[in-house]
């Protein structure tokens, strides 16, 4: 049951609270990619994951976290994507990392040129009066990509960690 909660509940929360959060603030906090991490470290214990498995999936939240910090040491991503892409690959394991990251990658290219297409234009007035959205037309800032990681996570996850194994409520 404990496993089930994590993986139903606790993980899709923290993917969508980690989007909307990048969305508003233009940040990730550590403590949510934190979160993502402990919540997997909780669910493999719980479900009982083999430790063949398990090194799987910390490999894959490992190589994750080294390409992703040459990224953002190169200042193509920002640091919240990079933690959040490697804690999440350690839900999605080695077998569909891939798959997350060509599937984020889509999402987020169509997430970028629509953002970078409008602040080719002025705010309409009612916009003006949400700060987040003349943070997110500023031209000098960044792009959400943790939408596209998040939607990408909750996407791939289910053919990731092996709900076939757990015995649903």
């Amino acid at each position: 049951m404990a496993a089930y909660l994590l993986l139903c509940v606790v993980f899709p929360f923290l993917m969508a609270y980690a989007a909307a959060s990048d969305l508003l603030t233009m940040r990730i906090s550590n403590r949510v990619t934190g979160l993502v991490f402990v919540g997997f470290l909780l669910y493999a214990v719980v479900s009982g994951m083999e430790w063949s498995v398990l090194s799987r999936h910390l490999a894959a939240g490992s190589l994750t976290l080294v390409i992703t910090f040459a990224l953002f040491a190169r200042g193509w991503i920002g640091g919240g994507d990079a933690k959040l892409a490697a804690s999440t690959a350690l839900w999605i394991g080695l077998a569909n990392l891939p798959e997350y990251l060509i599937l984020a990658s889509i999402l987020g290219a169509p997430l970028t040129l629509s953002i970078v297409s409008a602040r080719k234009y002025p705010l309409p007035k009612l916009a003006l009066k949400f700060p987040f959205a003349v943070h997110l037309h500023d031209t000098k800032t960044g792009v959400p990509y943790g939408i596209a990681l998040a939607a990408a996570a909750l996407l791939v996850l289910p053919n990731s960690v092996g709900l076939e194994r757990l015995a649903l409520p």
